[in-house]
């Protein structure tokens, strides 16, 4: 969606935000909570909720006919735990979430208003939901990864990368997908001849001093695992690999976009489309406890042959096919 398309569609919807609508309205307006775990003013977000409120519309959700949409948008722990609160106290019949970041902090704040999620690892590890067949209390959604992925990352730094032996894995100690998914990786790397080494994405200045520790021995890479730090600190991880030539696989394509080398990944704004069809089903009766949570369907692989050049890295034939996109 080009940024004019975005501002028209929002630029719309703001008039009747979060005003009730007019006498012409059916009687009753459903009111949709969403929050966004990502600064205003990212890109990356806008266009995740363009592709939500789009999908919405398609389904007969109309903002300032028959639906009200609050949004909140928060690129930290503390802002993100205040815009969910917020949300809660405004009692929507639905509310819309991305990560764990806003999850939990939703959950915490209500077990009754339905919660309907996108791009949460493990639901069960985290205590989110029961069950992925029989989520059994107000939330459900879609998964952004299986932990077997964290397998297919590291063989995918391998394959574009041959030389690559030893490799940082950049992730959130303090969730479920960054124990499970670091968990998965060490388990694949001794197939592949590699070693894998932690490296927690708590803090930029401690990101900062173990990557250029880390790349002080030869034949290094990287894997980001997703997180909301890691998105948060998305710049700074893909200058710290640049900044000491390390062929990086990230998680999600705004990486890629921003200049890493390859991604594999859910298509995100799939998910987020999807999850539009999971608020309709609510509104119209169904409870999050009796709707599974759902695997990803859709992977995208982006490589970024600039980025490949700059490191010295011939991209294999195999893989540039296999490419949904290739950035030159």
């Amino acid at each position: 969606m080009r940024r004019r398309e975005f501002i028209t569609l929002i630029g719309g919807a703001a008039a009747a935000w979060p005003v009730a609508a007019s006498a012409q309205q059916p009687a009753r307006v459903r009111s949709i909570g969403v929050l966004m775990s990502l600064g205003a003013d990212d890109r990356e977000g806008q266009a995740r909720l363009a592709a939500f409120l789009q999908e919405l519309q398609q389904l007969g959700w109309m903002v300032g006919r028959n639906a009200r949409i609050d949004i909140r948008w928060g690129a930290d722990v503390a802002t993100i735990r205040k815009k969910a609160a917020e949300l809660v106290a405004l009692a929507p019949d639905v509310i819309v979430t991305g990560g764990a970041a806003g999850l939990g902090p939703l959950l915490d704040a209500s077990r009754t208003v339905p919660i309907v999620f996108v791009l949460v690892a493990d639901p069960v590890g985290a205590g989110f939901v029961d069950s992925l067949a029989r989520p059994g209390g107000n939330a459900t959604g879609f998964l952004s990864v299986e932990y077997g992925m964290g397998g297919k990352l590291l063989e995918l730094l391998k394959e574009i990368a041959p030389r690559v032996t030893r490799a940082a894995v950049i992730r959130d100690p303090a969730i479920s997908a960054g124990i499970g998914l670091f968990g998965a990786i060490q388990s694949a790397a001794p197939g592949l001849g590699m070693d894998v080494t932690p490296v927690n994405a708590r803090d930029e200045s401690e990101m900062e001093r173990a990557v250029a520790a880390f790349a002080r021995s030869p034949n290094a890479g990287m894997i980001v695992t997703p997180s909301a730090l890691a998105n948060a600190h998305r710049d700074l991880i893909v200058t710290l690999a640049a900044r000491y030539k390390l062929p990086a696989v990230y998680y999600s394509r705004p990486f890629v976009a921003a200049g890493g080398l390859v991604s594999y990944a859910p298509d995100i704004m799939d998910q987020y489309r999807l999850s539009a069809g999971y608020v309709d089903r609510i509104l119209r009766g169904e409870k999050p406890a009796d709707l599974p949570v759902q695997a990803p369907t859709k992977y995208e692989l982006t490589v970024n042959l600039k980025t490949a050049k700059a490191l010295g890295l011939t991209v294999p034939p195999s893989l540039l096919a296999r490419a949904d996109e290739v950035i030159e």
